[in-house]
């Protein structure tokens, strides 16, 4: 299962990896390569139990993944919803797939998310505002 979860993100990193550089043109500069994201992530059925469960295994509060700037994750009457700034969609994919997919599996989570990457075009932190909470 979790070979299939990294299958799901990879091709869909593919797809929006392929559409923006149409849109913005073939050529990559240092510019676009360094441009943080943001992740919006949408996972029915996943309870605040197995997300707990899936934290304390992964300890991602303990050792933050490389590229990951913040996360931020709340519960609607349906799923799990989840929002992160990482400083490339691949950092977000290669946490998911070294780290994250094998914890989801052993939580028994299944199904799979929606899931969204847009170019981060501002980041404010209010001072004094540090840590999980």
């Amino acid at each position: 299962m979790a070979a299939h979860l990294c299958a799901l993100f990879a091709r869909d990193l593919a797809r929006r990896t392929m559409a923006g550089r149409r849109r913005q043109g073939a050529h990559d500069t240092s510019e676009e390569r360094t441009l943080a994201v943001v992740m919006f992530m949408r996972w029915t059925g996943v309870t605040p139990e197995q997300y707990d469960t899936v934290r304390d295994t992964v300890g991602w509060e303990e050792a933050a993944p490389a590229g990951s700037q913040v996360h931020v994750a709340w519960f609607d009457d349906e799923a799990l919803n989840v929002t992160d700034v990482w400083d490339s969609e691949q950092a977000f994919q290669t946490f998911f797939a070294e780290r994250l997919a094998p914890a989801v599996e052993k939580a028994g989570i299944t199904g799979g998310p929606e899931s969204d990457f847009r170019p981060l075009h501002r980041r404010f932190v209010t001072p004094g505002v540090v840590g999980g909470a």
